[in-house]
């Protein structure tokens, strides 16, 4: 399985609100992307674009490099935020019939959601209403109608929101899962720390607009340089005084957080600090996903 999809210079206005300001991005085969940013930054109307639910003033959706078409959507997978299952239809019956609208076999949409269904523990489920099951056990659902014909492109609408760590402990593995199998892989959620351990490359948009977007250790070691010093017996950091391009951030508990400027040769540093003593800590420090998300947004 192989695939690209490519987001070309979207744009679209409501009235007097800009919800994609000539927005460009791109998700390939294997990966799976965190598509980040405030709320109202444009997010859930990319992917309803991405899926011809929304009109665009500007821009194309590619896949393959081709404008993507009826048929490329068939084989595309969507778990929208706003929850797209019958609450009073049985689940199995739903999940067949949201396999024959893939152009699925009715005995292969049985098997898949059989098979999906036992994996995520719902099997005895099966001829329940979705409206009896928890929020939880219904986010389940919903992602298996989203996996249920093997998509070579799955978006996901915030599919952490509300769940329990071992919610998002078998959503996060089947998405990895799925990425190295050969999809492309894009999901929204507010959860940073999830999104930095599942994903290798992050988009961050507001107002419509691109702000960043790279692999997630890319972006973590990127902005100032920041590093991490412990000298024995050294409790206020004094030593760091006075250094040129070097701006002391904390001190706590014997450790020094410095900020250097560009140039600053770490060397440097580290000779200042063993003048003042034995150095037993001298790191670079990797920013967090949730400051690399705040520091696009200002």
């Amino acid at each position: 399985m192989a695939g690209l999809l490519e987001v070309r210079g979207l744009r679209r206005r409501f009235a007097n609100l800009i919800a994609l300001d000539d927005l460009s991005f791109s998700v390939r085969a294997g990966e799976v992307v965190g598509f980040l940013g405030p709320n109202g930054a444009g997010k859930t109307t990319t992917m309803r674009a991405i899926f011809g639910l929304t009109d665009l003033d500007a821009g194309e959706v590619r896949w393959n490099g081709a404008s993507v078409s009826a048929g490329d959507r068939r084989r595309f997978g969507y778990m929208p935020e706003e929850r797209g299952l019958y609450p009073g239809m049985r689940i199995g019956d739903q999940l067949v019939y949201i396999g024959r609208l893939h152009g699925m076999s009715m005995d292969d949409a049985r098997r898949a959601a059989a098979s999906w269904l036992e994996r995520l523990g719902l099997a005895d489920r099966v001829n329940d209403k979705v409206e009896s099951l928890s929020h939880g056990n219904q986010q389940r659902v919903q992602l298996t109608a989203a996996l249920l014909h093997e998509p070579e492109l799955l978006i996901l609408d915030e599919p952490l929101a509300g769940l329990d760590p071992t919610g998002i402990d078998d959503i996060g593995a089947i998405l990895v899962e799925r990425a190295r199998a050969g999809c492309c892989v894009l999901f929204s959620s507010h959860q940073l720390d999830q999104v930095e351990d599942l994903c290798e490359t992050v988009i961050i948009i507001d107002h419509g607009r691109l702000l960043e977007t790279g692999r997630v250790d890319d972006l973590a070691t990127g902005g100032a340089r920041r590093l991490v010093v412990r000298v024995e017996g050294d409790r206020d950091g004094s030593w760091s005084t006075g250094l040129e391009g070097v701006t002391v951030s904390q001190v706590a508990g014997g450790e020094v957080r410095l900020i250097l400027d560009e140039g600053v040769d770490t060397d440097d540093v580290l000779e200042a600090a063993r003048r003042a003593g034995r150095v037993t800590e001298f790191v670079m420090q990797r920013r967090r996903l949730s400051e690399v998300f705040r520091e696009a947004l200002r």
